[in-house]
């Protein structure tokens, strides 16, 4: 499994030059972990599917890209982890096919990526994995249960209103060194990423947002002048049963206690003098 612990990467912005359109990406140690409470209906779904058409929609979406190549690439190499293959997969709120880029049609015979806004779907990355895309919202996806072997999200599922708590969790956290804060505002903006709440503020006033700006640089800066933002990340990964894997025994049917493996030395000893 990859922990790239440290590793820098860098993205350098088209008609930038020098450090202003510089965005540096780093690993670094999760939190411990915590449990989120259930949200209800805090996001408006129909904003988010049009903030994501929006970015999808710019000259070059692939300038925001950063990010979510990143974590697609990351849960890509947690699906490699398991010993063995998946005839049907599904990838929820699937973008531009950011996780499909990483994988290879030995390890998925065909990948279904669903997203809510079409844009996303129609400017799919390629890859050699036979595909369908399906525009669906992640919150009513049209498949029947049972239909899929393995199911992955990337950078999606933190729109949802209603998710499920009972996952369990991976964290990871990326941090990017931006040039300023309008600067992260620009890229969230671009990625489609921009808040969709309910209870938003519908516009911020200039003064109020040099201000912030202002005190995020004086109180976080790096020395070489920018300022951090980081992403944390929620990795969750499940799959379906088969037959090349190993069942667990059933409960109640040892034949051996716990409190009788301690004797296990002594028998190896005896083994061994005897020989």
């Amino acid at each position: 499994m990859m922990r790239p612990v440290g590793l820098w990467r860098l993205w350098w912005r088209p008609g930038t030059s020098g450090s202003a359109g510089c965005r540096k990406v780093a690993s670094v140690a999760p939190p411990p972990g915590s449990t989120l409470p259930r949200a209800l209906n805090i996001f408006d779904r129909d904003l988010k599917r049009k903030q994501k058409n929006w970015a999808a929609r710019q000259p070059e979406p692939m300038k925001f890209d950063y990010l979510k190549e990143e974590v697609g690439s990351r849960i890509a190499d947690r699906v490699y982890d398991i010993a063995r293959d998946f005839p049907l997969a599904l990838d929820i709120g699937s973008g531009r096919g950011y996780i499909a880029q990483h994988l290879n049609k030995e390890t998925v015979g065909k990948f279904f990526q669903t997203d809510i806004a079409e844009n996303a779907l129609k400017n799919s990355l390629e890859t050699d994995i036979p595909s369908v895309s399906v525009l669906a919202d992640e919150e009513f996806l049209p498949f029947r249960e049972n239909t899929f072997d393995l199911v992955v999200s990337s950078l999606s599922l933190h729109w949802v209103n209603d998710l499920p708590r009972a996952l369990e969790q991976d964290t990871d956290e990326i941090q990017v060194n931006y040039p300023g804060m309008f600067e992260l505002m620009e890229d969230l903006q671009g990625m489609g990423e921009s808040n969709c709440s309910w209870n938003r503020k519908a516009l911020l006033h200039r003064d109020t947002m040099l201000a912030a700006a202002a005190v995020y640089r004086e109180m976080y800066r790096n020395e070489d002048g920018s300022v951090p933002a980081t992403y944390q990340i929620y990795h969750m990964i499940g799959w379906k049963y088969h037959d090349s894997q190993a069942r667990p025994a059933e409960r109640g049917s040892a034949t051996v206690s716990f409190g009788e493996l301690g004797k296990l030395n002594n028998l190896m000893s005896q083994g061994k003098k005897s020989q």
